[in-house]
């Protein structure tokens, strides 16, 4: 079927960028949406034109890394999918597909459709780990965790830090990433010692990274590909009061 992309280029952080239009009629519906991109690669090779970039690494669903807006939609059409797992049989012969990177304060533009998302990077290095002493690996097993807590922690611990929550927030907030990547850890026993000074500089970090306020508006919620609950983010302002509070004491 033939596709027509329209695609943000720019080739470099502090280079402007414009949207190019592309057109491809070999493409198939059985295709992924980033085998799609490759073949359109290959095309644009030939024609000596330089090639679109877009990161990616396991295309499984896994690292995260794939994510665009594609017509508007963080991560595209697919409803608890991440972009490597959109297939082309979403779209129909002669569409139009508009691709552009993730727009977001915290998120700059290195290339095309590649931004730099280090910044979920500071926020987990600001408290996404436990230093208190849990015992030796094989402790773990031995200490008892309730099914239900420990089904919860694993729930919010799916979370694979693509961004898509950012990119669709009006107010590029990370809150989903963030509360997701608290509740992992401050649910659990080995973690609940440290929550609220976990808390406390995990927030800190995401606010000082130029992530935006959260409104409760949900976005976030419809475009993650992992289906992380917003239960997370009342989690984290429960725990951020608290935080607050014992400070003042």
């Amino acid at each position: 079927m033939k596709i027509t992309l329209k695609v943000w280029r720019q080739p470099g952080p502090d280079a402007p960028g414009k949207f190019e239009t592309y057109e491809h009629d070999g493409i198939i519906e059985d295709m992924s949406f980033l085998e799609m991109l490759d073949v359109f690669n290959e095309k644009l090779l030939e024609e000596g034109i330089e090639p679109i970039a877009f990161e990616h690494d396991c295309r499984e669903g896994i690292c995260g890394s794939c994510g665009c807006m594609v017509n508007g939609r963080a991560q595209g059409p697919g409803d608890g999918a991440t972009l490597c797992q959109v297939h082309m049989r979403h779209y129909k012969d002669g569409d139009t597909i508009t691709l552009e990177p993730f727009r977001a304060k915290a998120f700059p533009v290195l290339r095309d459709l590649i931004v730099d998302r280090s910044a979920f990077d500071d926020i987990i290095q600001a408290g996404g780990y436990v230093s208190v002493r849990t015992g030796a690996g094989q402790d773990a097993n031995a200490l008892p965790i309730e099914k239900a807590i420990a089904d919860e922690a694993f729930d919010a611990a799916t979370c694979i830090g693509c961004g898509a929550c950012v990119a669709s927030c009006p107010n590029g907030s990370a809150s989903l990433f963030t509360s997701a990547k608290l509740a992992h850890l401050n649910i659990l026993p080995q973690g609940e010692p440290e929550k609220y000074d976990r808390t406390s500089a995990m927030v800190a970090a995401m606010d000082e990274a130029g992530f935006g306020a959260c409104s409760n508006l949900g976005e976030c919620e419809a475009t993650c590909p992992k289906g992380i609950s917003l239960e997370y983010i009342s989690l984290m302002n429960r725990n951020l009061i608290w935080s607050e509070l014992f400070e003042r004491e």
